[in-house]
């Protein structure tokens, strides 16, 4: 128990909280957006049981990281998955009848969990530099931001009942973040550098603002389409 008392440890330990707490704010945003078809009774322990299992998928993922994120296409996989989430979830829409996975919190849970998974490739990164192949340090340092995340995720729910535009910048959110994962894969960035060397427009990621756009069109298409007949 040496390491407790030393401030290499615990200058480590924040710095692990501090950059997954960094990093996980689009993961509130998608544990709070799958868990909102919820009713009010499961919704907190959708995020609970939602967070603690992305928080322990984490740390194994970490401990693989630098290997999975060598892997070409791996990443080209995961921003169509982020896609495909994104749209799902604006396209739930918000009457009771039009839910479908996300309305049992095995669902959610589900997608909390795919999603965090597509999003911690790039995240776990700066966690694992952070740990310095400390497992004791990951493991502490993931498991004290649980609540912080828990707490983020309850208050973005709290403001997409008020404010139903959060939704879709959620689901927006999702969509640049598949943009930008696309292009970093490592099939494709040397030709992405050499042909498109100029990707942002006012600091923006232009593939991030397009897959944003696939998503908010397509999900309010689906949502739209999903109503009609409830109209007729």
């Amino acid at each position: 128990m040496e390491f407790l008392s030393s401030p290499i440890f615990w200058a480590a330990l924040g710095n692990i909280i501090l950059i997954n707490i960094v990093l996980s704010g689009d993961n509130a945003v998608v544990i709070a957006l799958a868990s909102r078809s919820l009713p009010p009774h499961q919704q907190r322990k959708a995020i609970v049981f939602g967070s603690a299992a992305a928080i322990v998928m984490r740390i194994i993922l970490t401990i693989f990281a630098l290997k999975l994120l060598t892997l070409p296409y791996l990443k080209i996989i995961g921003a169509f998955l982020l896609l495909y989430i994104g749209i799902q979830l604006l396209a739930e829409g918000d009457e009771d009848a039009d839910v479908k996975e996300h309305s049992t919190m095995a669902g959610a849970i589900r997608t909390i969990l795919v999603a965090d998974l597509v999003m911690s490739l790039d995240n776990v990164l700066g966690v694992a530099a952070a740990a310095k192949g400390d497992i004791t340090l990951l493991v502490l340092g993931l498991a004290i931001s649980i609540p912080l995340i828990i707490f983020g995720s309850a208050i973005i729910l709290k403001l997409m009942e008020k404010l139903p535009i959060i939704i879709t910048l959620g689901a927006a959110l999702l969509g640049y973040l598949a943009g930008e994962m696309l292009i970093s894969d490592t099939a494709l960035s040397s030709w992405v550098a050499a042909n498109f060397p100029h990707h942002e427009i006012f600091g923006l990621s232009i593939p991030g603002l397009v897959g944003a756009a696939i998503v908010v069109a397509v999900g309010h298409w689906l949502a739209n389409r999903s109503a009609e007949p409830k109209e007729a």
